[in-house]
């Protein structure tokens, strides 16, 4: 699977690479279909609390592509959010797979 991080505004160091390449092989665990992930970091320095760090995620994979966003005041926090909401994502996605196999199974006259 390949990774593409592109920071926008944010200094991407070695530490946040390493934490968004092991959040990003994880989901890997759930659905080994992925083909790439795309990453975009990026922060907002106007906001009246000193900034926001916002998370979006963009996976390729066999089908409809999932996408994701979130935000929040700490970039680390920002990625766990993203995490979980992709997991959450694909774990949907598989179970739909699995059902629709099962029942299409079941639909076929017996011999």
């Amino acid at each position: 699977m390949q990774i593409h991080l592109s920071p926008r505004n944010v200094r991407l160091t070695g530490a946040i690479h390493a934490y968004v390449a092991e959040k990003i092989i994880r989901l890997e665990e759930i659905d080994e279909e992925i083909l790439a992930a795309h990453v975009v970091l990026l922060h907002d320095e106007q906001t009246d609390s000193g900034g926001l760090y916002c998370v979006k995620v963009h996976l390729a994979i066999r089908g409809p592509d999932i996408h994701a966003s979130d935000e929040d005041g700490d970039l680390y926090a920002a990625i766990d959010k993203i995490s979980d909401k992709l997991a959450r994502q694909l774990r949907k996605r598989k179970t739909r797979v699995v059902d629709k196999r099962r029942n299409s199974s079941r639909d076929e006259p017996a011999l």
